[in-house]
């Protein structure tokens, strides 16, 4: 791998210029209005020599699929995926406008500075790099698939054109956003490498009671109040845990026992404060209330109220598990409640042994030897899980290499002000995918 490799140092200007292109583009989902960016991408890669294609399901929100084909067509298909719509920002909210790309204290700042238009550049110029080098795949072919409308659910993007252009976009090896923000423990730097994300099951929750006038609160029965035990039952704490092949790897990589999660959870919190936060949520059901309503007039007392629950399971698991893990928080709060479904997308995960982690950690053994990669599982949605229900056997990943800013540094500012990112960064993510792309296709 390490012959393969691409100067950082080299790939960070341009990694840059592209990211400050596509921050400008304001492409808030929704509406989403993400055509200018892809368009530019488009005309980006087209003139080094990649076969372009634009796909939509509404002309404004096209999705990109950019092929450079090998040498010989026997061989896999390795897709650099990115979504380029981002969530709203408030600009009174930042210290530098969040559509300016301004480069400030050795950081590029904007809206996708980190979720995900910096991936998207470093995918780009890592490719676009190799083929105006002459570089051409020497088996299978290297794809760009970049999307529209992740932050909404796919179905402009990644959902509609695997499920209405599977061909356009089928592949043996993905690789996505969702880890690689190194951290630390006990001295030792550590690599998130995702290797699958969280089903999503949301339930709406209804308490009954009886109308009457707010003046004389004993003449109703407040469906409202009923309601407070419940979201006091839903405060963050365990609901058990129901683990994956690769979230217990995780915790045995980390040096704890995988056999005792609870006592293996208590070792990390005493290493580490603020690692269980993040760990703990890929091990178990997730159950967060997180919107509410009750009466539409502030004079009557509520006959109904409803309170909506985000819950997250681990991929391979479903509706059962969900219901069961809320019945278990719940316990006798959830007496007269009405429960009901109001989304099931179950979540899907690759095997965190492959090929692709081998390419990956031979990468990192050259750039960062001192530290080790491990999997993890994305305790969000990704449009990975789109791929993988449309192709059973791709291994997809999530990796987005930082060698500077850290998880911890990381994490609080996506979908936050301020996002930003540390330029370095740039060049060596883009570093390894192009390393990648001549380890895999040749």
């Amino acid at each position: 791998m390490a012959a393969y490799s691409v100067s950082a140092a080299d790939l960070q200007p341009e990694t840059t210029e592209l990211l400050q292109r596509l921050v400008r583009f304001n492409t808030v989902n929704p509406p989403g209005n993400e055509r200018e960016a892809i368009e530019h991408l488009q005309a980006y890669v087209a003139d080094a020599g990649f076969e372009t294609e634009l796909l939509a399901a509404t002309p404004e929100r096209p999705n990109l699929v950019a092929t450079l084909a090998g040498h010989s067509a026997d061989g896999p298909t390795l897709v650099f995926l990115g979504h380029v719509d981002t969530v709203l920002a408030a600009a009174a909210d930042w210290q530098h406008d969040p559509w300016s790309g301004d480069l400030a204290d050795g950081f590029l700042w904007g809206r996708g500075a980190l979720d995900m238009k910096s991936q998207v550049a470093a995918e780009a110029v890592a490719a676009v790099t190799l083929a105006r080098a002459g570089w051409r795949p020497v088996r299978g072919a290297l794809k760009l698939v970049f999307v529209s409308d992740e932050e909404t659910g796919g179905a402009v993007g990644a959902r509609w054109l695997t499920e209405q252009h599977p061909d356009r976009v089928r592949c043996d090896y993905l690789v996505n956003e969702g880890a690689a923000s190194p951290f630390e423990l006990d001295g030792q730097r550590y690599y998130g490498v995702c290797c699958g994300e969280k089903g999503i099951y949301r339930f709406r929750l209804t308490a009954h009671g009886t109308a009457g006038h707010a003046s004389m609160p004993r003449l109703g029965d407040n469906a409202l109040l009923k309601l407070a035990p419940v979201i006091e039952a839903l405060a963050p704490g365990s609901s058990g845990y129901d683990p994956t092949p690769a979230a217990l790897a995780l915790i045995e990589a980390l040096g704890e026992d995988p056999s005792d999660l609870p006592a293996a959870i208590a070792s990390l919190r005493a290493r580490h404060s603020a690692l269980p936060v993040i760990v703990e949520p890929m091990l178990a059901v997730t159950l967060t209330p997180t919107m509410a309503g009750a009466s539409e007039k502030i004079n009557v007392i509520p006959a109904r109220a409803w309170l909506k629950v985000d819950t997250r399971v681990p991929p391979g698991l479903g509706a059962e598990v969900a219901l069961a893990r809320l019945r278990e928080r719940l316990g006798a709060a959830a007496a007269g409640l009405e429960i009901e479904f109001t989304e099931q997308v179950p979540g899907y995960a690759s095997p965190h042994r492959s090929e692709l982690m081998d390419a990956i950690e031979r990468w990192l053994a050259a750039a960062d030897p001192d530290a080790r990669a491990v999997p993890v599982l994305l305790p969000g949605y990704s449009d990975s899980s789109y791929f993988r229900a449309a192709f059973p056997d791709l291994i997809a990943y999530g990796f987005f290499p930082h060698r500077h800013q850290t998880l911890f540094e990381s994490a609080p500012l996506v979908h936050n002000a301020d996002e930003r990112i540390d330029v370095r960064d740039l060049g060596y993510a883009a570093s390894f995918y192009a390393a990648l792309a001549r380890e895999l296709l040749g």
